[in-house]
């Protein structure tokens, strides 16, 4: 490795790890576009320093940004991330969320696309939150733009020039899924650090290219894709949004050497593939990578079968900057159905004293390290119930085998009540997974008058294949005790997600009506 590349995996700067792209490298890239070079994307930054600093905006200054997904995004994270704090939202928001993400961020600018038809206008308006406008070119080089905007910031801290390691490059909300969203802070020692143990797993070189399909507000997209990217000195291709309809044809256009991607994402391009044959076979694919929810041995087999190369199962989380633990590349072993050894930060499992289990002992995942953030934001009390003797506690069961690969077994908070009996829907998921009629599977805890709950599951089947209720049920029936059997099975056109594209278990029954 040369002293570059080691000069690279010691930057803790957002700023460091760009300094250290050849400059006439491409960086980033999108689909019909311009490739956009390092020399270009340094330059980018530097411009969009000189324009920030001169609006009133440094270290520290939330700029919240809504954009389309897509090469703008991901160079308007590693601009303004360089000298300010960004804060990406989900364009999809409505202007109730928007309202609550703004207020809560206290954001001293909103990054919007020129033209682009948002509540979020609206509702900075009404707070007094001055807009900048995100201008394109279409003939420019992909994620080449300028900022118009509309006012001087004069809530800004006037902490300019370049970030440190410790001030805060990225905030994210927790998901709020049973409770408040909860502010992350990640400071750039926090997301470079994260960002270097994925290119260090994975082995990423300036040789390869990612196709990034992950929305970019999210922190998959944003660190697994994006910054491992540059952290590399590598190239990426930013879609405008997953569309397995669109894969493949992107697919051939950046013949990428890897892609990231959430399991049902996955099994969206496993449905397509057979009808690609011919562009998988002139690729030069060397990975395919799979984190935020747990992947069905099934479908990494199927991955690697039909791709013929290593599928690398990661297990992340917005609170460690992403990475936690990956599987290791060929020739070193890797499991289906384990999220691999730890990749950044130590893990271990704790029980709830505290006190910290040996191998093979379930119990809670824990970690400690660089990448993971020092607290929630305005909230000492998670912070309290997340941090116990200076680990932070994943909310993830699983446990660790003798040689260090950690197995998950579901979400505490997800895990299937029933009667006292502590069931886990990844294990239940995984048997509907084996029959031969269906494609994906969310098992999730229903309410019941009886037992508190009860085991649900939402399948979608393989085109042409049909099987009844009663027939799944003796399949699972078959390979698991009586009471992990699902008591309601559902067939779906399409099983709900969240943003991210990962299921989500908890609320599935209210959305599906199975809540009364």
């Amino acid at each position: 490795m040369s002293s570059e590349i080691h000069a690279t995996y010691a930057a803790d700067t957002i700023a460091k790890l760009l300094a250290h792209g050849r400059p006439r490298d491409t960086a980033l890239g999108a689909p019909g576009a311009t490739a956009l070079s390092y020399e270009g994307l340094r330059e980018l930054c530097r411009r969009t320093a000189s324009a920030l600093n001169a609006l009133g905006l440094g270290r520290g200054d939330r700029v919240a940004v809504v954009l389309p997904n897509g090469p703008e995004l991901a160079s308007a994270f590693l601009s303004i991330g360089s000298v300010a704090t960004f804060a990406p939202l989900n364009p999809a928001y409505r202007q109730a969320e928007f309202d609550f993400y703004l207020s809560d961020l206290d954001a001293k600018a909103l990054v919007i696309k020129e033209g682009m038809d948002s509540a979020a206008r609206t509702v900075a308006d009404e707070r007094d939150i001055p807009i900048i406008e995100l201008v394109t070119d279409s003939d420019g080089a992909a994620g080449e733009f300028s900022l118009k905007p509309r006012a001087f910031v004069t809530k800004g801290s006037n902490r300019f020039g370049i970030a440190g390691p410790d001030d805060i490059a990225l905030v994210l909300h927790t998901s709020g899924t049973t409770s408040r969203p909860k502010i992350v802070p990640l400071s750039h020692r926090n997301v470079t650090a994260s960002a270097v143990n994925v290119g260090r797993r994975l082995n990423l070189s300036r040789d390869d290219v990612c196709l990034n399909i992950m929305p970019l507000f999210h922190i998959h997209g944003l660190i697994g894709a994006v910054l491992s990217t540059i952290g590399a000195g590598a190239s990426i291709v930013c879609t405008p949004s997953f569309d397995a309809l669109k894969f493949f044809r992107w697919f051939g256009e950046a013949n990428p050497t890897w892609y990231t991607a959430v399991p049902t994402m996955h099994q969206a391009i496993l449905a397509r593939a057979a009808r690609n044959r011919e562009i998988i076979a002139k690729s030069r694919l060397r990975l395919i990578r799979s984190s935020s929810s747990s992947m069905p041995p099934r479908v990494m087999q199927e991955l690697e079968n039909v791709f013929g190369v290593p599928v690398i199962e990661a297990y992340g989380m917005t609170e460690a900057s992403h990475q936690m633990a990956s599987n290791p590349l060929p020739p070193a072993v890797r499991f289906a159905g384990s999220v691999g050894i730890a990749s950044g930060p130590e893990i271990a499992i704790m029980n709830d004293a505290g006190d910290l289990l040996n191998a093979n002992e379930p119990g809670e995942v824990v970690i400690r390290g660089r990448n993971v953030t020092a607290g929630y934001e305005n909230n000492p009390e998670a912070n309290t119930r997340a941090w116990t003797n200076g680990w932070f506690r994943t909310g993830d069961r699983g446990y660790l085998d003798a040689s260090g690969y950690l197995w998950l077994t579901g979400r505490i908070k997800e895990m299937i009540n029933r009667g006292g009996e502590k069931l886990s829907p990844i294990e239940i998921e995984t048997v509907l997974l084996e029959h031969p009629a269906v494609e994906q599977a969310v098992v999730f805890a229903m309410p019941d008058a009886m037992l508190g709950e009860e085991v649900a599951a939402a399948l979608i089947l393989r085109a042409g294949i049909s099987v009844s209720e009663a027939e799944l049920r003796e399949f699972v029936a078959a390979r698991l005790a009586h009471f992990k059997v699902p008591r309601k099975i559902l067939f779906l056109d399409a099983i709900p997600k969240g943003p991210t594209g990962k299921p989500q278990r908890i609320g599935l029954a209210k959305v599906l009506g199975l809540d009364s």
